[in-house]
């Protein structure tokens, strides 16, 4: 019979081949992107955003910070580097305007990257310790990233179309939020837990609203679907 541990280091694999799925999910964004050699009205936020938000768990997974968290560093580092190549591709195409805003938001993450790194080492001298500290400040981080499809959700209640909020992501969501519970269930770590827990419910109200609105969605015309939206308003 399987142990906890081993048990625990399956969940772990799993969940770094669901998330490393999503992470790579914009590829056909800047496939677009660079065939027309223009970002057109993509924004580069959630890239830059998840940058950050990768780098911190990064850190967190460390044996200095919290140890036997090696999958959380395997999928973080994959995350950031893909990633980084996303943002590379968004700074090529840009405008010297957007090019400059990347720049300012990047220099801010390194230094509150480092900023979080050198105050974590130096002041805070146990493992739990330091987890609590870089702990909340992750969750902190990933709960404005799943409030990010709240626009998305109120743009579906509002149209009562689905057509912009894909029912395939939101199910990976789903799936890759329930894995990453279950994984912070079988050694109990509610750094992990609680954003993850916290997903699950945005993926769900997602399903939700998917099976709610599927029926109205107009899928051939996106001027239809604005007015149908602004009429029933």
């Amino acid at each position: 019979m399987m142990d906890r541990d081993h048990l625990r280091t399956l969940v772990g694999i799993l969940g770094n081949i669901i998330s490393g799925i999503l992470f790579l999910s914009p590829i056909p964004t800047f496939i677009r992107i660079v065939k027309a050699k223009s970002v057109q009205a993509y924004k580069p936020d959630p890239y830059v955003a998840t940058i950050l938000n990768c780098a911190l768990w990064m850190f967190y997974g460390l044996p200095i910070v919290h140890p036997d968290s090696l999958l959380l560093i395997t999928i973080n580092g994959a995350g950031f580097l893909i990633e980084v190549v996303f943002i590379s591709i968004f700074f090529t195409y840009s405008t010297w305007g957007g090019r400059k805003k990347i720049l300012i938001v990047l220099i801010f993450e390194v230094v509150f990257t480092a900023g979080v790194v050198v105050v974590t080492l130096m002041c805070f001298h146990t493992y739990a310790s330091r987890s609590m500290i870089v702990g909340l400040i992750c969750i902190v981080f990933n709960i404005l990233m799943y409030a990010s499809p709240l626009t998305v959700m109120k743009m579906v209640i509002k149209t009562k179309s689905v057509k912009y909020m894909p029912f395939t992501l939101a199910l990976a969501s789903f799936v890759n939020s329930i894995v990453w519970c279950l994984y912070a269930l079988l050694k109990f770590d509610p750094y992990i837990l609680v954003p993850n827990a916290l997903g699950s419910i945005s993926s769900i109200i997602q399903l939700v609203l998917y099976a709610t609105y599927y029926s109205t969605t107009n899928w051939d015309d996106d001027d239809e679907i604005q007015m149908s939206g602004s009429s029933k308003a």
